[in-house]
């Protein structure tokens, strides 16, 4: 969460699930800074200090944070034991670090970290170089020293319980937990909006989210049909392992004015864009869980996604689900959808059906299981 603040990016899929996690917990909890090998728990002051300080943000992060480390650090610790207490680790970052393992039994606490995925061992070819390695270290420590592990969908489980097995260690107690997506506030926005019919795609832009298909797609279109192709709005800021996305995207040649990148774009923003379009697209090789499919649902919109178990595990049977490498058949739909297709009539009818996981079942569940550890 530090990092993310101090780096001036947007919260991605990871980051909100940090945010929501410290909306719940805040209260009742200790701020455990850690970079390398340098780890400090702060009392209930300087944590109370950071968690208002994270939310905050903005211009003067960065020296506000230092002052308030440095007085951390020659502050004293809390003001009771916190042994037997439960160390919660939401994000991946830093499970690598060297010591982590003992430093955290030295504590006597119980470990419990929550697995987003395990795309980089599944699918490196989609992740920066080294993170491969450095993920199995990650998904080691969270086997050898966990108390309880939370995952985000049963797909995860699955990938988890696999590494396990083929690490020959034990998988530690499980507990699946839907990531929420509570209703977005509206708000006032000045988004305007293509009067040609339009998809929205959300997404960090990364090659395993396979933005390059749709811009192959949009190609197509826009020669077959002109000036009256749709368009095509990403939203989302830029990742990595997509240079060839990033190559067409700053010369667009004929896709200029029919595709829009959005790289910084508030939840308001968002809400009109997905409001007014014929359907999301979700291409992706590989997901952990799928937040913009759930969000899309939420609002009615269709989903055209790419066929995976993760998806098929939060949103049923709604989506329309494609092959991620059938540049052919995403063409096909894509044209069929900017019209009153039958697929997409039948999905608007299904909608109704969908039960949207929130936050407070997510917590209801998660802390019922945290008593057990």
């Amino acid at each position: 969460m530090v990092w993310r603040v101090w780096s001036g990016r947007l919260p991605t899929g990871i980051d909100r699930v940090c945010l929501a996690y410290l909306d719940h917990y805040e209260h009742r909890a200790l701020a455990v800074i850690q970079r390398g090998k340098t780890r400090l728990l702060l009392n209930e002051r300087r944590s109370t200090e950071l968690f208002a300080l994270l939310r905050k943000g903005g211009a003067g992060f960065r020296s506000r944070l230092t002052a308030l480390l440095a007085a951390a650090a020659l502050s004293r610790g809390p003001r009771h034991s916190t042994r037997g207490w439960i160390y919660l680790n939401i994000g991946h970052t830093g499970l690598d670090a060297p010591g982590l393992k003992p430093w955290l039994a030295s504590q006597h606490w119980r470990p419990v970290f929550l697995v987003h995925d395990l795309i980089p061992i599944s699918h490196p070819q989609f992740c920066r170089p080294g993170e491969a390695l450095k993920h199995r270290r990650r998904m080691r420590l969270v086997l050898d020293a966990a108390a309880g592990v939370i995952l985000n969908s049963a797909a995860t489980e699955d990938a988890l319980a696999d590494f396990a097995a083929g690490e020959k260690r034990a998988l530690p107690r499980t507990q699946v937990a839907w990531l929420g997506s509570d209703p977005h506030q509206a708000g006032n926005t000045t988004a305007t909006l293509p009067k040609r019919p339009y998809f929205v795609t959300l997404g960090t832009i990364e090659g395993r989210k396979n933005h390059l298909l749709l811009l192959k797609v949009w190609q197509k279109l826009v020669s077959d049909l002109g000036r009256s192709a749709p368009d095509l709005v990403l939203i989302g800021q830029r990742g990595w392992e997509a240079d060839d996305v990033f190559k067409i995207l700053d010369r667009p040649g004929q896709l200029k004015g029919h595709v829009h990148e959005l790289g910084r774009c508030d939840d308001a923003i968002m809400q009109a864009w997905l409001a007014g379009a014929r359907a999301l697209l979700m291409p992706s090789h590989i997901e952990g869980f799928g937040i913009p499919v759930i969000e899309a649902l939420q609002c009615g919109l269709p989903v055209i996604a790419s066929d995976l178990p993760v998806f098929r595990e939060i949103a049923g049977t709604i989506p329309l689900y494609l092959d991620p490498a059938d540049t052919e058949a995403w063409h096909g739909a894509i044209n069929r959808y900017c019209g009153d297709d039958p697929d997409r009539i039948r999905q608007a009818g299904q909608m109704s059906q969908f039960q949207t996981p929130s936050w407070s079942e997510h917590f209801a569940k998660v802390d019922s299981w945290l008593a057990t550890i």
